[in-house]
C-alpha cells in the first residue's frame, strides 16, 4: 500500500526533467525545501501543466520513492495570478523564490521563511506599499531568519529613523513585517544597509535580481 505525506507549499522553482517531466523545488511548511518529480507535467493537459509552476501556493500530496518524492496530487489555493501578470513584479515575485531557494534546507524548520516568501509576494500587489519596500523588508527579515544580520541596534530613546525599522523587523514575527511604513529617506537608508549587510553575507549572483535592478535603474534614469 503507497504511503502518502500531504504538505503545505509554495513552488520555487520548476525544471524539465527527460522528455515530459518536472522537477520542481518547494518550500514547505512540514520538511523545509524538498525535490518533487511531477511525471508526465508538461504534457499538454496534463493536471500537473499549471500547478507545478514557480509561485503555485497549496497542498501538495506526495509519495516517497528511495531518493526523492513524486507528486500525486496538488491542490494550489494562490497562483498569485496579479504577480506574473505584471512584468516588473515578475522580476521581485523571482528574485524573493531565487533568494529563499538560496537560504533554504531540507529537514529544516522553514515556517517563518515559507510565511514571510508568502507575505512578500501577497505585499507586492499592495497599493499602499512600494514595491522597493516590500524588497527590503523581505531581504532584510529573510537574513536575519538566517541568522546572518550582525549589527542589530539595542532598543534605545536616540535610534535613527532606520535603525528602529531595523529593530522592530527583528522583533516581528514573519507575518506581521508588513504592519509598518517608513518615510522616504529612511527607507533609501534601509536599501542602503540592507545592500551592505546582503553582499556581505551572500556569494550568490542572483539573476532576477540583476535584471531586477536593470529594470529599477532605467525607470529611474
Amino acid at each position: 500500500m503507497q504511503n502518502f505525506t500531504v504538505v503545505l507549499g509554495l513552488v520555487l522553482k520548476a525544471e524539465p526533467i527527460g522528455e515530459y517531466d518536472r522537477r520542481v523545488v518547494l518550500l514547505t511548511r512540514e520538511k523545509g525545501k524538498i525535490t518533487v518529480f511531477a511525471r508526465g507535467a508538461r504534457r499538454q493537459n496534463n493536471r500537473f501543466l499549471a500547478t507545478t509552476t514557480p509561485f503555485c501556493f497549496g497542498e501538495f500530496k506526495l509519495y516517497a520513492g528511495q531518493n526523492s518524492y513524486s507528486l500525486a496530487e496538488a491542490n494550489i489555493s494562490n497562483f498569485f495570478e496579479s504577480v506574473r501578470k505584471d512584468m516588473e513584479l515578475v522580476f521581485y515575485g523571482t528574485y524573493f523564490l531565487e533568494m529563499a531557494d538560496y537560504y533554504a534546507r531540507e529537514g529544516t524548520d522553514e515556517k517563518q521563511l515559507l510565511k514571510l516568501l508568502y507575505q512578500s509576494l501577497t505585499a507586492l500587489t499592495h497599493p499602499d506599499l512600494e514595491r522597493k519596500f516590500v524588497r527590503v523588508i523581505y531581504e532584510t527579515k529573510t537574513i536575519m531568519l538566517n541568522g546572518e544580520y550582525a549589527g542589530v541596534p539595542d532598543k534605545r530613546d536616540d535610534l535613527s529613523g532606520a535603525e528602529r525599522a531595523i529593530r522592530h523587523l527583528w522583533d516581528m514575527p514573519a507575518e506581521k513585517v508588513y504592519s509598518f511604513r517608513v518615510s522616504d529617506s529612511v527607507l533609501q537608508e534601509l536599501i542602503e544597509q540592507t545592500e551592505k549587510v546582503r553582499k556581505s553575507v551572500i556569494d550568490k549572483n542572483f539573476t532576477s535580481l540583476e535584471m531586477l535592478e536593470t529594470l529599477e535603474g532605467s525607470a529611474e534614469g
